[in-house]
């Protein structure tokens, strides 16, 4: 028979409460188990020592006997020193899908054009400004040979 360690949950709704449990890999998650070895509340304070509840001596005898635990239990386990739990490694896990980074790049795109038209819009603020000097002598030029 494959036993499996797992979590078993009980509570009301919002309010979740989970026994760890050992029973037949094959039964329902709230179904019949073999044996309650602890509890875990998810409400309680990561650092309260009431959260994660454990008979250690009896986790020791079910992993021996060849029961595999389930990952979060496997954390539990690691905690208490039954049983070493391999770190897991995701590089991809806070990199962005296929179209979030084509939106980003279409953002990057429009905010690029929108830099470079303020720029070209102060050029082209400062070079009128300029211009209308230049042309005044001349326009009084020819205002004075108009008069003269």
């Amino acid at each position: 028979m494959a036993t499996s360690i797992r979590l078993s949950r009980g509570g009301s709704k919002k309010r979740p409460y989970y026994k760890i449990v050992v029973a037949d890999s094959r039964s329902p998650r709230d179904g019949a188990f073999i044996e309650r070895i602890g509890s875990f509340n998810p409400l309680l304070a990561k650092d309260d020592e009431k959260r994660v509840v454990l008979n250690v001596e009896r986790a020791k005898h079910w992993v021996e006997v060849g029961a595999q635990p389930t990952d979060r239990v496997a954390r539990f386990l690691d905690a208490a020193g039954v049983k070493e739990r391999a770190a897991r490694n995701n590089p991809q896990k806070g990199e962005p899908g296929k179209k979030a980074k084509e939106r980003a790049e279409d953002r990057a795109a429009k905010l690029a054009e929108a830099e470079e038209a303020r720029k070209a819009a102060e050029e082209a603020a400062k070079a009128p400004a300029e211009a209308p000097a230049e042309e005044a002598p001349a326009e009084e030029a020819a205002a004075e040979q108009a008069e003269g």
